[in-house]
């Protein structure tokens, strides 16, 4: 009898390890807002007017050659290809020095908090054809091997972006949503505001971003992959334009990707990928895409509600309409498996968002997530678009209320302070381009007037969600889905 109950306290106590490692996957710590986080810090009185002066953190970059990954155009100003570095090699090897004082201001000779070799190139699309370029950095040591770094009170890791807001006049957009997103999501990118300077060259206000991939002890995405074995626990894809690891997916059988995009393996990496790995990652997604486009997608049995996790998708579909961020679900997105064997989504790149997309104006009065990739089904269960609706109406009282949203702007803009006139010394010009957006009047020629423009399209997006997210419901009406539903159960 003692031996029984020995063996099931022993039962148990598994079992309340397990439970709570699980536990601990999902835990995440509270989400920092810089601007509310920061402390004020004292005016200098030690120096004069002409020494470089912030209460942002610093970041300074040295190189010994130009940084690679910017576009060359022919005499027919044709782009035919990107620039290298002397190797021929696609990224150089550069200093980077952090300064990031908690209670003074930070200037160029002060002792670094941070300094580190790292790997750089030019990132991003659409938005390294502009002035203001943004930068990829990978942290290494003396060997080239990572160096996981705390990065401004981020989580240590040694891969980072240094977006540059150039079309988004306001410089807030993904600092604002990424946080915001990082209050409703599991998983949003931390970010933070500094100041840049390239080889002694000012280059304005940037903002230190987390890359979506893997981490360890809860920070980024829980993944993990052993090459050797040729097994994973998690991955990540990506769904933008064409690259190096594209996958054929079943979502790209039947047309329901934009013809110009692709989904990729994003994680495991070049350095762990085998083509064994591939290949079952691809047969995973695509037996999970299968089953979100099949007559079983809303069962209990063989449907979505195994695969995914629900509220990821919810929040994800919420925020992305909210902002009117149009890429979502064609470019820029992000879509993993967790360790516990469900799909999430991150939110990623809302540069474009608030209608600010530069081809076009961004309506304030319809849905678009609703036709693309898996929300084309999703929307057509009930128990999805009720929770949506319920879901949106709960956060319209929080962290998507127009009180919150307004507070957030102005305080966010409150902390930038100077930086933002330090910043327009540098690109001020840009407000003289019509250029940026078309059709041209939907250019912006001041600071105030883009952050005017911005809560102006919020005032208008919630005037037409709130009195229409119960639309959504018509995309799941039995009458509207009956043969996606008559087999189901």
């Amino acid at each position: 009898m003692k031996k029984k109950i020995i063996g099931i306290i022993l039962c148990l106590a598994v079992l309340f390890a397990g439970f709570a490692a699980a536990i601990y996957v999902r835990q995440e710590a509270p989400r920092v807002h810089q601007h509310l986080s920061a402390k004020t810090k004292p005016a200098c009185t030690d120096h004069d007017s002409g020494v470089f002066c912030t209460h942002l953190p610093l970041v300074q970059i040295e190189t010994k050659e130009d940084i690679p990954g910017k576009p060359i155009y022919d005499k027919n100003h044709t782009r035919s290809g990107f620039t290298t570095a002397a190797d021929g090699s696609d990224r150089i090897v550069s200093t980077v020095k952090i300064t990031d004082s908690e209670e003074t201001n930070n200037h160029l000779g002060d002792r670094p908090s941070l300094v580190s070799e790292a790997t750089i190139h030019v990132h991003g699309n659409s938005s390294r054809y502009f002035d203001k370029l943004g930068y990829k950095l990978k942290l290494i040591d003396s060997d080239g091997k990572s160096n996981a770094q705390s990065v401004m009170g981020m989580s240590a890791h040694s891969e980072w972006i240094l977006h540059g807001p150039y079309i988004d006049k306001t410089l807030i957009r993904n600092y604002m949503w990424y946080n915001i997103g990082g209050e409703i999501m599991d998983y949003s990118p931390n970010v933070r505001f500094c100041e840049l300077f390239i080889n002694g060259e000012y280059e304005g206000i940037y903002v230190m971003t987390e890359t979506v991939t893997a981490g360890k002890n809860g920070a980024r995405l829980q993944l993990s992959v052993d090459k050797k074995d040729n097994t994973y626990s998690g991955y990540l894809l990506k769904v933008d334009r064409p690259g190096d690891a594209d996958i054929n997916n079943f979502t790209e059988y039947v047309y329901r990707l934009p013809e110009t995009s692709k989904i990729s393996i994003e994680y495991p990496g070049t350095k762990n990928i085998t083509p064994e790995l591939a290949t079952s990652i691809t047969k995973d997604f695509s037996a999970f895409e299968k089953s979100i486009y099949s007559y079983d997608f809303d069962s209990d049995e063989f449907g979505y509600k195994k695969t995914i996790d629900i509220d990821s998708f919810v929040d994800y579909f919420i925020i992305n309409e909210f902002t009117g961020n149009y890429d979502a679900g064609g470019y820029s997105t992000f879509i993993y498996k967790d360790k516990d064997g469900k799909f999430r989504l991150c939110v990623w790149d809302f540069n474009n968002s608030c209608d600010n997309y530069h081809e076009q104006a961004i309506p304030t009065d319809d849905f678009r997530l609703i036709n693309v990739p898996w929300y084309w089904m999703l929307v057509k269960n009930k128990d999805f678009t009720d929770r949506i609706i319920s879901r949106y109406r709960s956060l319209r009282e929080s962290v998507l209320s127009d009180e919150y949203l307004d507070s957030y702007i102005d305080e966010t803009i409150a902390y930038l302070g100077d930086a933002v006139d330090r910043n327009f010394e540098r690109w001020g010009y840009t407000f003289e381009d019509d250029e940026l957006l078309d059709p041209p009047e939907r250019n912006l020629h001041s600071f105030d007037e883009a952050v005017s423009q911005m809560k102006g399209f919020i005032k208008k997006r919630t005037k037409f969600l709130d009195a229409n997210i119960d639309v959504l419901k018509q995309y799941s009406a039995e009458s509207r889905v009956k043969k996606f539903i008559e087999n189901a159960n």
